[in-house]
C-alpha cells in the first residue's frame, strides 16, 4: 500500500511540474524541437491547422493575425494567405540536417536556422519571446520575406 501511495504522489508531482519544465526549455531546445520534425525522409513537420497548434509556437499577437486571416479566407471561400509552411518557407521538404544558432538576450532571442531543402540552401531567422508558457515565435523571416509583413499587406 505504501509503495502505491508513493508512486501516485510521484506521478502527481511529475504531472504538476511537467508544464514548468517545458517553460524552462531553452530557446535553442525550442527551435530544435520544431525543426527535428522536418528532418529525414517521410518527416511530418508541424501541422498548424488549429488555433491551439498556433498558440503552441507563436506569440498571441501573431496567432491573432494568422487566425483572423484564416477565418476571413474561409468566409470568402478562399485559401488563407499562409499556404506554405512558415518554419521552412516551403510547401514540400526534403531536409537532412539543420544548423541552429541562437543569440539569447534574456526574454528575447534571435534564432538562425540553416538547412538544405531539396538541394537549395535556406536560412530562416526567427524572433523569439519568452512568455510564461515558454518560448514563442514573434516573427519569421525567410527567402519569401517576413511572416508578419505577409499579413500586414492583406
Amino acid at each position: 500500500m505504501f509503495s502505491r501511495r508513493c508512486v501516485f504522489v510521484g506521478l502527481a508531482v511529475l504531472a504538476l511540474t511537467g508544464g514548468a519544465l517545458a517553460e524552462d526549455t531553452s530557446a535553442q531546445d525550442f527551435l530544435a524541437a520544431i525543426y527535428t520534425t522536418y528532418k529525414g525522409k517521410d518527416a511530418k513537420g508541424i501541422r498548424l491547422n488549429e488555433r491551439g497548434a498556433l498558440a503552441r509556437y507563436f506569440t498571441p499577437a501573431l496567432v491573432r493575425m494568422i487566425d483572423a486571416d484564416a477565418k476571413a479566407a474561409a468566409k470568402r471561400g478562399d485559401a488563407p494567405t499562409l499556404e506554405g509552411d512558415p518554419f521552412i518557407d516551403a510547401q514540400d521538404w526534403e531536409i537532412n540536417t539543420f544548423a541552429i544558432d541562437v543569440k539569447d538576450a534574456g526574454d528575447k532571442a534571435i534564432g538562425t536556422v540553416k538547412f538544405k531543402n531539396s538541394g537549395e540552401n535556406v536560412t530562416m531567422v526567427l524572433n523569439l519571446v519568452k512568455l510564461k508558457t515558454g518560448w514563442r515565435i514573434d516573427e519569421i523571416r525567410g527567402p519569401s520575406g517576413s511572416l508578419r509583413a505577409l499579413f500586414k499587406n492583406k
